[in-house]
């Protein structure tokens, strides 16, 4: 048995928030993680409600991947009632919701079960590979092609949540598969606190260069906040030893799921900032098809107008500086054919006009006289001299130096 901390669950507050609404759970045979949202509603009762109703139902071996994956999703179904009936009996609660992403182990598979923007990674053999589709806005964007994946990163819509456990009845949607697990893979459960801010290539080399778990989640917190998280910030990773999916050392919750619920005490002290935006489709399927329709439409209309903004003003910016350069570069050149200067061609003096220099392969000079004084005629100073350029203002002071260096040559 490897003796390093395999499994392990983490979270931090992260630079602004004042409270934790993430919750995360490391156990025996199930690892989550759950990221609380509501405006005026009570995302860390949402969060911890969903933890510890999944926790008590599907943290257990089961006979078969097929019972443990049954079992599972009853969990997160059973969190959604109690969410409802947590707002029945707390009507200040309203609003509130929850993701989950959720990962049960059995023998050597696992069964995940998945709703929101908390992610779920494998790690195998060096290659870090998302599991899980966030159920965001700015993801339908990206996978109908109309930004790309790091577009979607810092796109103003990307805590636009599709899809969420809720306060409304109705189905819920969850995404669930079952995959295999190998000896030396590691899986990584964490809130968008971590992969809103921290790119994959980072999170790979951490999963990489640190075996031990709880070192590992630490790391991963600290660079989240290095990069300016705002978010709380969670993290899970449940390693696979040569035999099985190693538990943690013993079942850990934290976040706002280590606390004890009062309701009466949060619902008076409840944030008025989320950390995302969401809805949730009514009962009737008239309704959601056209909430969900007219909800995405408007925001694409949005981002339509804002990319059209945005092209405008970088087309006056490039276009400004694009005349800026063209003016200087008429100047330079203006300037530089008022310039004189005497030097030298293979074998004689020369009077030229413009400076001894080249943009590019266009030559910043021309040939006004070639004297026909020979070079090899001249004292190795005024030679010398000749050849490096003698600048002058204008062309009548050329020609006096061309005088006195012909008066020169004469002499000798």
């Amino acid at each position: 048995m490897d003796a390093r901390v395999l499994s392990v669950a983490s979270s931090h507050i992260g630079r602004v928030r004042s409270s934790n609404q993430d919750s995360g759970y490391a156990g025996t045979h199930l690892f989550l993680v759950a990221d609380g949202m509501g405006g005026h509603a009570g995302g860390d009762v949402a969060s911890s409600l969903a933890t510890q109703t999944i926790t008590a139902l599907a943290d257990e071996r089961f006979e078969s991947i097929e019972v443990a994956q049954e079992q599972l999703l009853s969990g997160v179904t059973n969190s959604a009632a109690e969410l409802i009936e947590a707002v029945r009996e707390h009507p200040d609660l309203g609003g509130m919701g929850t993701t989950v992403s959720a990962l049960l182990r059995h023998n050597n598979q696992v069964v995940i079960a998945h709703i929101g923007d908390s992610r779920i990674y494998r790690f195998r053999k060096g290659v870090l590979t998302q599991v899980t589709t966030d159920h965001t806005f700015v993801q339908k964007l990206v996978e109908t092609g109309r930004i790309t994946p790091e577009e979607a990163m810092v796109h103003p819509r990307r805590n636009v949540l599709m899809r969420v456990l809720g306060d409304v009845a109705g189905s819920v949607e969850i995404d669930t598969a079952i995959l295999d697990t190998e000896p030396g893979d590691r899986w990584l459960l964490c809130s968008d606190g971590l992969c809103g801010f921290v790119p994959e290539h980072l999170v790979a080399e951490v999963m990489a260069d640190v075996p031990d778990a709880a070192k590992a989640a630490k790391k991963l917190i600290d660079l989240a906040l290095y990069r300016g998280a705002p978010d709380n910030v969670t993290v899970v990773i449940a390693g696979v030893n040569e035999t099985e999916m190693s538990a943690a050392s013993k079942p850990v919750l934290v976040g706002a799921a280590a606390q004890p619920l009062m309701f009466d005490a949060i619902t008076k002290s409840l944030p008025a900032v989320t950390s995302h935006s969401f809805f949730s489709p009514r009962s009737r399927a008239h309704e959601e098809t056209f909430e969900t329709a007219d909800y995405l439409d408007t925001l694409i209309a949005e981002d339509k107008k804002r990319a059209a903004k945005r092209r405008i003003r970088w087309t006056v910016y490039l276009s400004g500086t694009l005349t800026v350069l063209i003016f200087a570069g008429i100047y330079g050149y203006v300037w530089t054919q008022s310039q004189y200067y005497v030097g030298s061609d293979a074998d004689s003096v020369v009077v030229y006009r413009g400076v001894n220099a080249d943009f590019g392969s266009i030559p910043l000079h021309t040939i006004v006289r070639d004297t026909g004084i020979p070079l090899n005629t001249l004292s190795q100073f005024v030679r010398t001299s000749v050849e490096r350029t003698i600048p002058v203002l204008s062309l009548k002071q050329a020609e006096l130096v061309v005088e006195r260096i012909g008066n020169g040559s004469q002499s000798q």
